[in-house]
């Protein structure tokens, strides 16, 4: 999508009572000033907050004059030391695993940015608990059936904005994003795909369905793709890929371990392009990631 960001205005009270943290403080990487003067309540096992804002809330990746944040049409060059350190959000759906690689290099220095925020689709998925134990806070989204609190995408939104979040890091999660949030968030959400796409992509592909396919085509070559994230399953623009060969008695499981093991180098590598704004859009809309070792070339 290539709509600005609108101004996002509220004046009402949300709830945002999915949002969970492994204790009762306050996450230090909320902004106080920027949702009002927030109530935070905590409901036994499942940590809530409930947030009242009567400030305007504009997301930080707001559309610029020439360029987005991390993704620019420009061919300066920032040292990254002018670059400010990138909050993320990551979205996850079971255990997790490139989002802990990712987590992981934001702590170590390799990704110049923070993971300020999950969201799971499950309370009790393994990523969910790998974030409690960070101290990282968690959403849950979409919220269940039999849940008796309504937490719709305009909250999601809401709740995204409180934390200044700049990306969106899709990390095997398996639902469809909302309009709404890719309306808020242009150029700046990314998924992980265990093919390259456009083949074995869309609907219904997905974790071991994906190589199992692989395999069965006779594709001699497999791998991750790394695009951005569109209102269709796997549609979005490209933006990095590896290659994995497909050996000849390959099972689904050994085809998986091995791009697996490039998904999690390749998630840390673009984003650490993203949160040092070496992302660029060509002319014709296709984006690249300039050289962190030489600006002047590009991967």
């Amino acid at each position: 999508m290539e709509t600005q960001n609108p101004v996002l205005r509220s004046s009402v009270y949300r709830s945002a009572s999915s949002i969970q943290t492994r204790n009762t403080r306050l996450p230090t990487r909320l902004p106080i000033s920027a949702i009002g003067s927030p109530k935070w309540v905590c409901h036994c096992s499942l940590y809530a907050y409930s947030v009242h804002t009567n400030r305007n809330l504009q997301c930080r990746n707001s559309v610029g004059e020439a360029e987005y944040k991390g993704v620019s049409y420009l061919e300066d060059h920032k040292p990254k030391s002018n670059i400010t350190r990138k909050n993320l959000a990551v979205f996850v759906s079971g255990g997790g695993s490139n989002f802990r690689s990712v987590h992981a290099a934001t702590t170590n220095g390799s990704v110049h940015g923070d993971v300020v925020v999950l969201v799971a689709s499950k309370h009790d998925c393994g990523g969910a608990e790998y974030a409690r134990e960070k101290g990282i806070p968690v959403i849950v989204f979409p919220r269940t059936k039999d849940s008796q609190e309504v937490f719709s995408a305009e909250d999601l939104v809401i709740a995204l904005r409180s934390y200044e979040v700049d990306f969106i890091l899709l990390a095997g999660y398996l639902k469809l994003i909302p309009a709404e949030l890719i309306r808020s968030y242009p150029k700046a959400i990314l998924n992980i795909h265990p093919s390259l796409l456009p083949a074995f992509g869309g609907k219904g592909y997905y974790g071991m369905k994906v190589h199992k396919a692989v395999i069965a085509s006779g594709a001699r070559y497999s791998g991750p793709t790394i695009h951005y994230v569109d209102e269709e399953y796997d549609t979005g623009r490209i933006l990095a890929q590896r290659v994995v060969p497909v050996l000849a008695k390959d099972t689904p499981e050994e085809l998986a371990a091995r791009v697996l093991h490039e998904e999690h180098k390749l998630y840390v590598e673009v984003s650490a392009a993203l949160c040092e704004e070496r992302v660029i859009w060509r002319e014709d809309g296709v984006p690249i990631i300039r050289s962190k070792e030489n600006p002047l070339d590009y991967q």
